[in-house]
């Protein structure tokens, strides 16, 4: 995951703007779900209880509420032996986080099926992209126009080979998209460059915020491209923290009402709590928790 300097953060966070980022108080009146269907939950927020005991584990997201959940690796274990998992838990996983190599994409296709998983994302391509066009060298704070035009063309191939076999790839950012290069944004470049039928976008709404910008406004420009989103939030900089830190969804500086309602008109199906670390003030299932009840508390 990439690391952001408290200057950084604190012009970025500023550039958000007040729709985005602030009030933390919830409503009294609960909602079933937003979308009115299953909670879901990245396991990357629960990386570390996943890998010691990955059924106990599910068994107590299923316990807390959540109904999906997007992987991120199988904590040692088969796609098919992840599945079972997850079937003797009662979840489901329409997505999951997958390495992709350009050369070699049938083994990651062949564990979203696995998984029963109707779309394959990425949670990165920075590192071959990089690898082709930086031989070597140390990799840019921001994404280049060339490492964008280069990662548009890996996504739309990856995109054709997953249609192919009855897959959606999803791309999914970080905060380095959302440099500014020459007056142009990378990832509004991925946009505009990526097939809209075979790369679809899955937002994380809390590295966007911290790149500068506000999810909202994509959602308004291109209805449809985002399927997915993951719902992260951060802690604002302080004089001691030299990077941003994740925070428990509620006790962060992101106002998830109206990016949510945003989402929703704009065609979203699947929404993914996560968190980044450190996990200081409490476990990463109690943090879970703390999110499923955040989440089932939006109007």
């Amino acid at each position: 995951m990439s690391a952001t300097t408290r200057r950084a953060f604190l012009q970025r966070a500023g550039r958000c703007g007040a729709a985005v980022l602030a009030s933390q108080a919830l409503p009294g009146v609960l909602r079933a779900t937003p979308l009115g269907g299953p909670v879901g939950i990245q396991l990357y927020a629960v990386k570390d209880a996943l890998q010691a005991d990955p059924a106990a584990t599910l068994k107590a997201l299923r316990a807390i509420g959540y109904g999906e959940v997007e992987t991120a690796g199988f904590a040692g274990l088969s796609a098919a032996q992840f599945r079972a998992l997850l079937d003797e838990a009662g979840l489901a996983a329409p997505s999951a986080h997958l390495p992709f190599d350009a050369d070699n994409l049938g083994a990651s296709f062949e564990a979203a099926h696995a998984l029963g998983a109707r779309y394959a994302a990425s949670g990165s391509l920075r590192a071959q992209v990089l690898r082709e066009l930086a031989a070597g060298a140390a990799p840019p704070s921001g994404m280049t126009l060339e490492e964008a035009h280069r990662t548009a063309e890996l996504a739309n191939h990856i995109g054709e080979h997953a249609r192919r076999v009855g897959l959606q790839y999803v791309y999914h950012n970080h905060d380095f998209e959302f440099a500014a290069q020459d007056g142009a944004i990378g990832y509004d470049l991925l946009l505009r460059e990526t097939d809209p039928g075979l790369v679809k976008f899955e937002i994380d709404c809390g590295w966007m915020v911290l790149g500068g910008r506000n999810p909202r406004d994509y959602f308004a420009r291109h209805p449809h491209r985002f399927p997915m989103i993951h719902v992260k939030d951060f802690l604002p900089a302080a004089p001691d923290a030299p990077a941003a830190r994740g925070a428990e969804l509620g006790h962060g500086m992101i106002d998830y009402r109206p990016i949510m309602a945003a989402a929703e008109k704009a065609g979203l199906k699947h929404y993914f709590a996560e968190q980044e670390g450190p996990f200081s003030r409490m476990s990463q299932l109690e943090a879970a928790r703390q999110a499923f009840e955040y989440l089932r508390k939006i109007p």
